[in-house]
């Protein structure tokens, strides 16, 4: 451990991480340079599959400029991504889903069972899309009544605090009665008289001011307070039941629905700390100024122009032949996503979706099938194929020190919490890379994944020893890594089984 304690000697040979920024921007104002460029960030190589994810968005974008009877004529051009494990196929999706404002959702194929198996059936995957959809527009909603909800729900923070702080148990009023009296008092054009002396009213305005004061220089925070609160459901417990559902729709809905129609206009009381009651009225104000109308309409449209799922793991659908046993289910689970991939409609519970326009990019290894083994009507459904090049050593080393994300950053990050300096010199990570690569070509390629294995192995002592040794500087170079994987990486049998 003391031969890597020591001071960085050439500032040159030491890695630094560059700053971390965030970048969201709407589809609307990204060409696909750009939308390659952003992916660059985060993604090293694989320059063709950007370049088709660019492009297959971009071409959202201009579709829904044109008149709406040529919008309907143009059909989105499916992808089917090919490579091994770890090359950045799942990666590339869950950027995607970070730059472009449109609804997204990840599935595994290998989820999904032929109708009449027991498992999901592939309609689930709109519905799942509606969902994500409906979660992206009520927070975008959220957003835009914020200031408003906060200022209601300071004011009836105010009330309650008043209650609690000036009132006796005796001659505690509810807060609805409270909130009414205020409203007559502080209103000069109310037709009824308040049931308040002048005395009372002066004094009531009095305590209102002064909690008000208290609130705004967070003097209240730690007090805990009894606020009633509405059932727990969203949108005002509107919840909508559509007997054409699918069948695991069914399931996990009915439960739902029966404990709903128990909670409506029910109300509990909680007891909360001033900060977290805060927090917990600004919610339930925000969502009394949505209209879930408006929300599911705009989801809905979302949907069905802007969509875009991303099914993993086709290639273990693909059967082997046989005429029995479960690879029939598998090809089962090619037929059923057949009119859903071309375009169908599937019920929910807020409305019919079609999936016409839903872009589908599909991924698979195919190491032991090929993309020729799934049905030629499947196939077609995916008319561009890009493929994926291994990581080899050069590669696994832009992938510790280029992305914004890099494992190097975290895990001097990491240690930095605890006080430590952690830093990486260049033959540090040409060895890192070198194991990595080597490990791979010996035992089975998981592409990038296998750098988190090593990274564990060279980094366990010092991440064991780190909250003993605060303010030490510890530089991993090529001789500090050999001396911890390289054994491992000499004996084959070893390597395989702990890297």
């Amino acid at each position: 451990m003391n031969d890597i304690l020591k001071n960085t000697q050439n500032p040159e040979s030491v890695y630094r991480p560059p700053e971390l920024t965030t970048s969201i921007t709407p589809l609307a104002d990204l060409t696909p340079p750009q939308i390659v460029a952003e992916l660059d960030r985060f993604i090293v190589g694989q320059d063709k599959a950007k370049r088709a994810v660019a492009i297959a968005l971009r071409n959202r974008y201009r579709r829904l400029r044109l008149s709406e009877e040529l919008r309907e004529e143009i059909a989105p051009k499916n992808i089917m991504m090919i490579g091994p494990t770890g090359v950045g196929k799942t990666e590339i999706a869950r950027r995607v889903a970070k730059i472009i404002d449109a609804p997204f959702i990840k599935v595994e194929a290998t989820k999904f069972t032929e109708v009449g198996y027991v498992g999901r059936d592939v309609e689930s995957i709109i519905r799942d899309l509606l969902e994500a959809s409906i979660q992206m527009v009520r927070e975008e909603k959220l957003k835009e009544v914020n200031e408003k909800a906060e200022v209601a729900a300071n004011e009836k923070l105010v009330n309650y605090l008043v209650l609690q702080l000036y009132y006796k148990d005796k001659d505690r009023k509810k807060p609805a009665e409270l909130e009414k009296q205020i409203e007559l008092v502080e209103g000069d054009d109310k037709k009824d008289e308040p049931e308040l002396s002048p005395e009372e009213k002066r004094r009531l305005k009095r305590r209102r001011r002064h909690v008000a004061n208290m609130l705004n220089q967070k003097k209240l925070e730690e007090q805990t307070i009894e606020i009633d609160l509405d059932h727990d459901g969203s949108f005002g417990g509107i919840i909508e039941f559509v007997a054409s559902m699918g069948t695991d729709e069914h399931g996990d809905s009915f439960p739902d629905f029966m404990e709903s129609l128990g909670s409506l206009n029910r109300r509990r009381t909680r007891r909360l700390s001033v900060k977290d009651a805060r927090r917990v009225l600004i919610n339930e104000e925000a969502h009394k100024l949505i209209d879930f109308d408006e929300v599911v309409d705009e989801a809905l449209r979302r949907s069905e122009q802007m969509g875009v799922v991303f099914l993993d793991e086709i290639d273990k659908i693909v059967g082997n032949g046989n005429e029995t046993g479960p690879d029939v289910s598998g090809e089962g689970v090619q037929r059923d996503l057949l009119p859903i991939v071309e375009g169908s409609t599937v019920m929910t519970r807020y409305g019919s979706v079609r999936s016409d326009h839903i872009l589908f990019i599909a991924a698979g290894a195919f190491h032991n099938a090929k993309p020729s083994d799934l049905i030629p009507e499947l196939q077609g459904r995916f008319p561009l194929r890009v493929e994926l090049d291994s990581l080899d050593k050069e590669d696994l080393k832009e992938i510790l020190v280029k992305p914004h994300n890099s494992l190097t950053h975290q895990y001097i990050e990491l240690l930095a919490t605890e006080g430590v300096n952690l830093t990486f010199e260049d033959d540090g990570l040409d060895e890192i890379a070198y194991v990595a690569s080597e490990v791979n070509r010996r035992n089975e390629d998981i592409g990038a994944r296998r750098l988190h294995t090593v990274m564990e192995r060279v980094l366990e002592e010092i991440s064991f020893c780190a909250a003993e040794r605060k303010g030490d500087c510890f530089v991993v170079n090529r001789e500090y890594v050999q001396q911890q994987v390289g054994d491992l990486v000499e004996d084959e049998d070893l390597s395989r089984y702990i890297l």
